[in-house]
């Protein structure tokens, strides 16, 4: 394998310098699995590059940070003021960003490309190591899992991206066609569901499991609107028996109720590093605490000046005792003693991640839902609604996470078109996932992602702005590359 050859050689060069400067001292043969020839022969060299490919493709500590703002400050949810961090907030909620936005060279191209870099090395190394065969159909099937995910979000984001499948790729490489990229995607994704293991028979939480492949089809489905496959895929994670809503939403992204029935692909977080930081953000300057739920803030938390901010038009969207909005502040009491009201003035906060007891710095342990079970079930009655119009199973569907939001159920009789039922689902999604990164996606599939950009006086928003720009450092790396339309 070229990667084994490579670390070879390697060593057979800096074996040479030693003998050169003090003869005889490497007289002994050398027997050890740590040797670089032996190393991705054995079961910890292939589980330790897979588990880097893990780091490099889950959404974790800086780079969900980055990448989730940037998916959520060019909507119509959520804006940033203050900290360093506005200079890129600036350009999201302005649709003036371009090719050289940091975030998305670093999070957004190169992260996903080192873990499809890695995954590629355990592929082309798993056949020959000294493991058993199951095992390695495992570890073949997540690094396969790895790849996809990184390219189903590199699709997301910047359209068809070129796909290196091996190391011995040709350097340069050209962007394939929309098709070519879908079938990649769709084809790695079925191919690894029979091989991954069941939920909860994983080697430890937050691996890929058959549920997670499953899941993350119908995501990918859904949002190239694929409707029939979307909602069979949607179907078959609901058969499988293994997710459920979690019963209280105020209490379903806490630390202590993680590894829940709910989150069928979760990006796990610690308390330190790589961790989740969204609340730094998010507690509104000079925070102390929240007499409505008793938050008193911690001295080993941290309070950024960078500002994460809802706009008035989505907190007053929410029908009236939708349960979702108790992870929205309205209200807090300073260090001074005084109570600040945060209404009117697109300055409520979202507290969906709540402050972890044991948060440490930036970081708190709050992991980060890749996909949740809600999202399946919207996921099937948006398929539906787009396949046959106003149905009663999209109805039923939508009344499920309804229910749980102690909201009364919706009426078939309410929705006289496609179009109707699709207004509402954008917004039902947006009280579900506000916060999670979905709303550029939703927006984008539903067609209201410029639209909505425009009616809050984004003059300058186009229908180019449906896909980020392929980042310079990109370009400038690789000659067969091709800029996006409009950059």
């Amino acid at each position: 394998m070229k990667t084994i050859k490579i670390l070879k050689y390697k060593l057979i060069a800096l074996c040479l310098g030693l003998m050169c400067a003090c003869s005889g001292m490497l007289d002994e043969e050398l027997f050890s699995q740590m040797a670089p020839e032996n190393y991705l022969t054995t079961q910890e060299g292939i589980k330790s590059t897979l588990d880097a490919a893990y780091a490099e493709g889950y959404l974790n500590g800086y780079s969900h940070h980055s990448v989730r703002n940037i998916e959520e400050w060019c909507t119509d949810i959520e804006w940033e003021t203050g900290g360093g961090e506005n200079r890129t907030a600036v350009l999201m909620i302005d649709f003036t960003w371009d090719a050289s936005v940091g975030w998305m060279y670093g999070d957004m191209w190169l992260k996903p490309y080192r873990a499809i870099r890695n995954a590629n090395v355990v592929l082309e190394n798993v056949k020959s190591a000294n493991i058993g065969d199951e095992l390695k159909q495992t570890y073949a099937a997540e690094a396969r899992f790895i790849r996809a995910l990184s390219y189903y979000y590199l699709h997301s984001w910047f359209g068809p991206v070129p796909l290196r499948q091996s190391s011995e790729d040709e350097i340069y490489l050209a962007r394939p066609s929309e098709e070519e990229m879908r079938q990649f995607i769709e084809s790695e994704l079925l191919a690894v569901i029979s091989d991954l293991p069941a939920p909860g028979e994983e080697q430890a939480y937050g691996r890929a499991t058959n549920g997670g492949a499953r899941a993350l089809l119908t995501k990918f489905y859904l949002n190239t609107k694929q409707w029939q496959k979307a909602a069979d895929m949607a179907q078959e994670v609901m058969d499988m028996g293994d997710y459920s809503l979690y019963p209280d939403y105020a209490m379903l992204f806490r630390v202590e109720n993680e590894q829940n029935s709910e989150f069928i692909l979760a990006y796990p977080q610690i308390p330190n590093s790589p961790g989740n930081n969204y609340m730094n953000g998010a507690f509104p300057e000079g925070f102390a605490n929240h007499p409505e739920t008793g938050l008193t803030f911690q001295n080993s938390w941290r309070n950024w000046a960078a500002q994460y901010r809802l706009y008035d038009s989505f907190y007053n969207s929410f029908e009236e005792g939708d349960a979702r909005m108790g992870l929205i502040i309205e209200s807090y009491v300073n260090g001074q003693g005084n109570t600040v009201s945060l209404l009117n003035n697109d300055n409520t906060r979202s507290f969906k991640y709540w402050p972890d007891p044991n948060g440490l710095g930036n970081e708190h342990g709050n992991d980060v839902p890749g996909v949740r079970y809600a999202d399946i079930l919207l996921s099937r009655a948006e398929a539906l609604n787009e396949l046959n119009g106003p149905n009663q199973i999209s109805i039923d569907l939508i009344n499920m996470v309804r229910d749980r939001a102690d909201l009364d159920p919706l009426e078939l009789s309410d929705f006289m078109s496609t179009a109707q039922l699709r207004q509402h689902l954008l917004n039902e999604r947006a009280w579900e996932f506000y916060s999670e990164g979905k709303r550029r996606e939703d927006q984008i599939r539903m067609g209201t992602f410029v639209s909505s950009a425009i009616d809050r006086g984004v003059t300058n928003a186009k229908p180019t702005h449906v896909l980020f720009p392929i980042p310079q450092a990109a370009l400038d790396a690789n000659e067969m590359l091709v800029q996006n339309d409009g950059y």
